[in-house]
């Protein structure tokens, strides 16, 4: 995308969306032409350790020209969906940049940056992401400026900025469910990070949901103080 002249280019990829506890989190990582080489071992969070993900944090963060990471609580995506929740994780984290950006390449197929309908006639997104709606999940809070917006499968396997982004994600989530799970001991989330693990689900039939669970997941039906069906 640099080279089809943007001056700046952001990379974002989210972590979190099939895990039945903990928030949403979106990472974004911003590069020009004056960012030096790709790191060394630098690619989609999920073909790496947790120690290599740690590693190349501190890596990432002098590599980019800006990064941050935004997040949408479990509430939120009860709230708003989980579609919803992604722009707003997604919404949170542009807010954080302090340089303009350019074009934005989204791991996948959808743009939930501008949720729920991509263009102003409520029309499917193309390729080229044409600016659309700023309301609603996000706009309202942070105001953040969306700019054109390019899906791409697979861009956290081909798109070094995406591949930093689901790293500096990931390891913002983890941390985050690592001390949630100080607060709710029982559920292994310093284990499985919040997700749907064996572990994970025998736990909310043993102990229930917390506030830290989506209650409107499938995984709900499982709380043993839940009202029966019907």
């Amino acid at each position: 995308m640099l080279r089809a002249g943007a001056v700046t280019v952001a990379g974002m990829d989210e972590v979190g969306r099939g895990a039945p506890a903990g928030p949403v989190s979106c990472g974004v990582v911003v590069v020009d032409g004056s960012v030096g080489r790709v790191p060394a071992g630098l690619r989609d969070s999920k073909l790496l350790t947790p120690a290599a993900r740690e590693a190349l944090v501190p890596v990432i963060v002098r590599w980019a020209r800006a990064w941050a990471v935004g997040h949408a609580s479990a509430g939120e995506v009860d709230e708003h969906g989980v579609v919803g929740a992604l722009r707003l994780a997604g919404h949170r984290a542009l807010a954080q940049l302090e340089v303009p950006v350019g074009a934005m390449l989204l791991d996948g197929n959808l743009d939930w940056l501008r949720w729920p309908d991509p263009r102003p006639d409520g029309g499917a997104a193309d390729d080229e992401g044409a600016p659309g709606r700023q309301d609603g999940p996000g706009a309202e809070e942070t105001g953040a400026s969306i700019p054109p917006v390019t899906t791409r499968i697979g861009a956290d396997r081909t798109c070094a900025s995406v591949a930093a982004a689901s790293v500096l994600a990931k390891v913002a989530r983890d941390a985050r469910m690592a001390a949630l799970a100080l607060a709710h001991p029982g559920y292994g989330w310093e284990r499985n990070k919040g997700y749907g693990s064996p572990d994970h689900l025998a736990a909310i039939g043993r102990l229930g949901l917390t506030g830290q669970h989506r209650r409107t997941w499938r995984t709900a039906h499982l709380d043993p103080a839940a009202p029966p069906p019907g």
